[in-house]
């Protein structure tokens, strides 16, 4: 297992220093799903929601959520992020939202927590405006599938 490079040598917590890695391109791709009801799915599917367009909302909070990585998870860098993008398939035999971001950047550290964080705050924002409808969904499954670029190259784990 790797060393965990948020602590210093005194276990204090700490953000890594990245001044001496080259800039390279980077991109990250992470998915995750909301699992709910079939007719909360259908609702989603015909434009039904109260509230409005529910995947359109959720793709501009991915995003949002994307750039503000730095400000909520303590030890991210702030990136200069190049795209962020939010796909969304909906799975009527399991009765779920599939959401797949990637984020791409040209810098010292990766995106990965960029990405993961884009479906995090999707799948929050689709819980947030089927609420009403719907209180037993869940949200899950979220993980990284790829990352690219850095000193580790290309990574894929699905």
């Amino acid at each position: 297992m790797a060393e965990l490079t948020h602590f210093d040598e005194r276990g204090r917590a700490r953000m890594v220093d990245v001044s001496g890695k080259p800039d390279t391109e980077r991109e990250a791709i992470a998915k995750g799903e909301v699992t709910m009801q079939p007719a909360t799915l259908a609702m989603i599917s015909e434009g039904r929601m109260a509230k409005g367009d529910v995947l359109a909302v959720a793709q501009v909070a991915g995003i949002m959520g994307a750039k503000k990585t730095s400000d909520i998870i303590p030890m991210c860098h702030p990136l200069p992020l190049t795209s962020v993008g939010l796909a969304f398939d909906l799975d009527a035999e399991h009765s779920r939202v599939l959401i797949t971001a990637t984020a791409k950047t040209t810098g010292k550290t990766g995106v990965e927590m960029e990405a993961l964080t884009a479906v995090a705050v999707a799948a929050l924002t689709i819980y947030d405006m089927c609420k009403a409808v719907d209180r037993a969904m869940r949200l899950g499954n979220i993980r990284l599938v790829r990352k690219s670029g850095g000193k580790s190259g290309t990574i894929e784990l699905e």
